[in-house]
């Protein structure tokens, strides 16, 4: 396992760059202490599912039984009243 001071990551950044495609892991040290552990990242193959809101609204229903939260509702239709309402173009 490859040590590097906190003083030559921060002036040999490529080097140590290079050597961590090589080595996978590189212990960072002051004043010959271990601090840090520096580890490659590696992209994760699949990507996270965007959010679907149709799909999430789904769910709630079937979670809630289809019922509207009185909480929600209250908050909810309170914002919508203090929003002032614009005209509609015609």
């Amino acid at each position: 396992m490859k040590t590097v001071t906190v003083r030559d990551l921060r002036q040999r950044w490529p080097e140590t760059e290079k050597a961590l495609q090589v080595e996978g892991e590189i212990v960072i040290t002051r004043d010959s202490k271990p601090v840090a552990r520096l580890t490659r990242y590696v992209t994760p193959e699949k990507p996270r599912q965007r959010f679907d809101p149709v799909t999430h609204g789904a769910w709630q229903r079937r979670l809630s039984g289809g019922k509207v939260s009185r909480l929600v509702e209250k908050y909810l239709s309170t914002e919508r009243d203090k929003q002032p309402r614009k005209p509609r173009k015609r």
